[in-house]
């Protein structure tokens, strides 16, 4: 397992955290983590503690990320009307490789190849103390606050589902 925390997107996610001052260490679960689920039964935590980073393409192209909790789903059309565009798009895995450099289950919410350009942040995710994000990998997790994430990311603080 030791062997995760040297794969270059587990680097890239880490150094990200330096970067922002996220003092968080991540962690290397036994267990996937690919799912809100499997990340919370893995930390023994509620699902709604993991940050759900999910790549979007909005019509003119530019990329979204929207950083979830895990208790509900994005809710698109939602999301569409507060950027007021007619809908979104969900990436596909070579998509979200390309533009983040990450893997689809282990997509970090930091440390992109090339920045999202526009990124939301779940208001839910504020209320716990300590939420749970991947850190470049499917077995790869970071502790960390709402307002850490949302500083470090740059996010805008929306309701993106019920």
């Amino acid at each position: 397992m030791d062997s995760i925390l040297e794969k270059a997107a587990v680097k890239r996610a880490q150094a990200a955290l330096d970067k922002h001052g996220i003092s968080g260490k991540i962690k290397i679960l036994a267990d996937s983590a690919r799912t809100a689920a499997e990340a919370a039964a893995g930390l023994g935590i509620e699902v709604g503690q993991i940050a759900s980073s999910l790549v979007f393409k909005l019509p003119d192209q530019r990329s979204l990320l929207v950083i979830t909790s895990g208790r509900h789903r994005v809710d698109t059309q939602m999301v569409a009307d507060l950027l007021q565009v007619p809908a979104l798009d969900r990436a596909d895995a070579d998509y979200v490789k390309e533009i983040s450099g990450y893997s689809v289950g282990g997509v970090a919410p930091l440390g992109w190849i090339n920045e999202p350009s526009i990124t939301l942040i779940d208001e839910a995710l504020s209320d716990y103390q300590v939420i749970w994000a991947a850190a470049g990998h499917p077995h790869a997790v970071f502790p960390t606050t709402y307002q850490e994430l949302l500083e470090a990311s740059g996010a805008k603080a929306a309701r993106v589902g019920n």
